[in-house]
């Protein structure tokens, strides 16, 4: 008897020892990149993104079915575009986020406040931050999600993917001694660029360019003397066409004063999509084909003869 009750005692130990393990193995722990600590019980399951490189990242990672809600510029892939639009940044709304019931919020630190970050919590909803300024920094966001998703494995692929690429880029690429102006806002709206700490930059030495800016850090203002003066070889505009007036090249093309520039009279005036080439995430690798293939005379954009 003694023996019988031993045994069904033991039995139930290593019961519960196994559904202790496997509770264990299924909780989710995870340092956001602004060190802050989040864990879970299991893989999160409802997830509002509000940074369309997360989103971008969510779904690479295959959880696109996870996501409950979506920031007004998480606009890719397609098929996200019938999720619920939520405000983000200022105009953020967190009774429509909590009306969505989601576990997680995936954000950005930029314009959001510690103010929503703590009511968000107060309600139960565990809140990532992504703060991905680099290429280095979008491998570190994609294999955060990735840990927070129990997609581990996938992440470490969609990073492999990318480093692949990147890497190939690099071997077949010489240093050219030729400069890139990147055009991130138009004349009419006022000259910016993309300087030092930008992907574009990295994306331009990957290509065995010089950022025509370099010595200018972040996005920032410039003007068309400026532009004139550093004459680069090549232009990669990121504005956007909507079907109306000349494309963003052609408007190029034509400006006056701007005949001179070896750029201009090359023909080498190529118009980027523009959030592959600035959103941190897996669509950087897109970006580097398409500057490599323009830069190596595969991608030109025809454009009228200066």
């Amino acid at each position: 008897m003694n023996k019988k009750i031993l045994a069904l005692l033991l039995a139930a130990l290593l019961t519960l020892a196994a559904c202790c393990a496997m509770a264990e193995s299924t909780s989710v722990s995870i340092t956001d990149m602004y060190g802050r600590e989040v864990t879970l019980d299991a893989p999160a399951t409802r997830i509002v993104a509000l940074t369309a490189a997360d989103c971008e990242i969510l779904c690479a990672l295959g959880c696109e079915e996870t996501l409950v809600g979506r920031g007004a510029y998480c606009d890719y892939p397609e098929s996200i575009l019938d999720v619920p639009v939520v405000q983000s940044g200022a105009e953020t709304n967190i009774e429509e986020i909590l009306a969505l019931e989601p576990q997680v919020v995936l954000m950005s630190d930029m314009a959001q406040s510690q103010e929503l970050v703590n009511l968000l919590e107060e309600n139960g909803v565990r809140v990532v931050i992504s703060n991905a300024d680099d290429i280095a920094g979008v491998y570190t966001a994609i294999r955060m999600i990735g840990a927070l998703m129990g997609r581990g494995e996938a992440a470490e692929a969609l990073v492999g993917d990318m480093q692949a690429t990147f890497d190939g880029i690099a071997a077949k690429s010489e240093s050219t001694g030729k400069t890139v102006y990147f055009e991130v806002s138009p004349l009419e709206w006022g000259l910016w660029t993309a300087g030092s700490r930008t992907f574009m930059d990295e994306l331009a030495a990957m290509c065995g360019l010089t950022n025509a800016f370099a010595d200018v850090e972040g996005w920032a203002p410039i003007s068309e003397e400026q532009v004139l003066e550093r004459n680069p070889d090549y232009i990669v505009t990121i504005t956007m066409y909507y079907g109306e007036g000349p494309t963003p090249v052609e408007e190029i093309m034509g400006r006056a004063g701007w005949q001179s520039l070896t750029a201009v009279q090359a023909g080498s005036v190529y118009n980027a999509d523009s959030n592959a080439i600035s959103r941190p995430g897996p669509r950087l690798k897109d970006a580097a084909i398409e500057l490599f293939d323009f830069v190596n005379g595969e991608a030109q954009e025809e454009a009228p003869a200066a």
